[in-house]
């Protein structure tokens, strides 16, 4: 069940790259104007829908199915296409961002910990092995649901109101490396299941583990420097 999870979780990530969708809090770009910018852009979609349009062209399949022009929250009218909906929209969206940055950062912390527990239950014998590989166990549950639910806020958000920056962007990086640790992430989990009945594979699930982690902190600072 675990491993089905993140395959969908990973197929997911490869559709957000091609719809090119901002999924982070970017250093050069307001996501959510101040209150006077919004007024004036409260304004403009209010004057011509056309000049400023209310959807971006693209997004991924995930914010498409709740947040599209036919979306589960347009269809039950609890979110309507209107230009005062997407203002507040963009407000929820901000919300989500920095929520999904924090989340970021706790996940990363839980990797240190992880790795710190990995490399002692590597030496460990006897009593200590039990009680470190028992440590080890609960840090990587919650590195899962800290993961899974850090990356379900970036694909859930509410649209920009224009689609991404052409050229590569620290916004590209970012999702770039989410490919890279998502796929280290499967293949660390399906490799701590198989090295319960092939302990040769500890050296490859070290090796995931710790390329995973390089990827997710450099996806990190990407944002953050």
């Amino acid at each position: 069940m675990r491993h089905t999870f993140f395959v969908l979780c990973l197929l997911i990530s490869l559709g957000s790259i091609q719809a090119q969708d901002s999924t982070a809090v970017r250093r050069d770009t307001t996501i959510v104007p101040a209150a006077s910018d919004a007024d004036a852009l409260l304004a403009g979609m209010t004057d011509s829908t056309e000049s400023q349009p209310l959807l971006p062209r693209k997004m991924i399949f995930t914010q498409r199915a709740f947040w599209g022009p036919k979306g589960l929250l347009r269809v039950m009218n609890v979110a309507p296409l209107t230009a005062e909906g997407r203002a507040k929209e963009l407000k929820i969206r901000r919300t989500m961002l920095i929520t999904h940055q924090i989340g970021g950062f706790v996940t990363l912390a839980g990797f240190v910990a992880q790795g710190l527990l990995g490399a002692k239950l590597y030496n460990a014998q006897g009593q200590e092995y039990v009680d470190t590989k028992k440590w080890h166990e609960r840090s990587a549950t919650f590195i899962n649901i800290s993961y899974a639910t850090t990356l379900a806020l970036s694909l859930t958000t509410p649209p920009p109101v224009v689609g991404a920056r052409r050229g590569f962007t620290s916004i590209k990086l970012h999702k770039y490396l989410a490919i890279v640790h998502l796929t280290g992430m499967v293949a660390t989990n399906v490799l701590a299941q198989m090295i319960q009945t092939n302990y040769e594979l500890k050296p490859y699930h070290r090796a995931a583990a710790y390329a995973t982690f390089g990827a997710y902190a450099v996806s990190i600072a990407a944002l953050t420097f």
